[in-house]
């Protein structure tokens, strides 16, 4: 927290090749920081970190309103057409440590598509990786942003309406992480209530882990 008017949260973004995870980093700043566009490799290839300008009207403290920023780290997919998972794995370690070693992680949004099912072995790969990274306590520290919530619409669903046909899989993640899951459709430019809601629910799923954080002082 840079002053106490203001307040900063630090979130990073995981998934797979082609989930929208860049595009979702951006959304989330109200930028374009990160490249984002469709390729039948992955695009991402080096950790990065976006940093939002000032931000009013998400957030208030005892009664006065405070300014948010939202900082993202945008992390190749994992697994990467062009990288190993052991590679992807320590680059995005590394840069945990690097960017999040003096005010904290405080939380990971794990990105899964609406329109592609998370099959068992996918999803055992996307938890075996969080763990890795996060550790025991994994499960408090993640959300699942489920992108291209527009498919669903289009299908003529709503998010609720769409879990309930969702698959055992996705269901039993969404579970595990106390059904923190926020549905975001990112394949057009995100408007400004759109994302204010989004940042007001990552603002209550952080508010329910105590503020806690990840990687604080280690930092090497």
């Amino acid at each position: 927290m840079a002053d106490t008017n203001e307040m900063t949260i630090n979130l990073v973004v995981l998934g797979k090749t082609q989930t929208g995870k860049s595009a979702a980093g951006n959304s989330l700043l109200g930028s374009s920081d990160f490249e984002s566009r469709g390729s039948p490799s992955s695009v991402t290839t080096c950790c990065s970190l976006g940093r939002s300008c000032r931000i009013l009207g998400v957030v208030r403290r005892n009664g006065c309103e405070l300014a948010l920023r939202v900082q993202v780290l945008d992390t190749p997919s994992y697994p990467h057409s062009g990288l190993s998972k052991e590679q992807v794995r320590d680059m995005v370690r590394s840069a945990l440590v690097h960017h999040f070693g003096e005010e904290g992680l405080h939380l990971a949004l794990l990105v899964l598509r609406v329109d592609m099912p998370l099959c068992p072995d996918e999803s055992d790969d996307a938890v075996q990786f969080i763990q890795e990274l996060l550790g025991p306590t994994w499960k408090d520290f993640t959300a699942v942003l489920l992108t291209h919530a527009d498919k669903a619409e289009a299908a003529g669903c709503s998010g609720e309406e769409y879990l309930h046909s969702a698959s055992s899989t996705l269901l039993s993640l969404l579970s595990s992480v106390q059904h923190k899951y926020i549905f975001l459709d990112n394949q057009k430019g995100i408007i400004k209530e759109d994302r204010t809601i989004v940042l007001r629910k990552l603002l209550n799923f952080i508010r329910q882990n105590n503020y806690q954080v990840l990687f604080k002082h280690s930092k090497e």
